[in-house]
């Protein structure tokens, strides 16, 4: 078992790739997290392997974080977009198996 972590700063409007998809392993868990204030509310939204997020998870509010486990999660490249007007720091965790 392979785990990676990963610190990204995503600027206001812009987003990237902050877990590329596995090429060799599989991806078992991942865990995406906004690393800011408690009581500030900066949307951002998690797509998995689709970069014109037609479909995608809100992170905001208090809950800043998304985990998903299990053999049947995304085995593609992993999405975010920082939609709010602030620059925010991310953190991600994958385990590869």
């Amino acid at each position: 078992m392979v785990q990676n972590v990963c610190t990204h700063l995503i600027l206001a409007g812009k987003k990237i790739i902050i877990l590329e998809k596995p090429l060799v392993l599989r991806r078992i868990l991942f865990s995406i997290c906004a690393i800011t204030n408690f009581s500030s509310w900066h949307e951002a939204r998690v797509s998995f392997d689709d970069p014109q997020f037609r479909s995608y998870y809100v992170i905001n509010g208090p809950e800043k974080y998304f985990t998903a486990e299990g053999e049947d999660i995304c085995q593609g490249d992993i999405w975010v977009a920082n939609v709010s007007d602030v620059d925010i720091l991310f953190t991600a965790t994958e385990i590869l198996h």
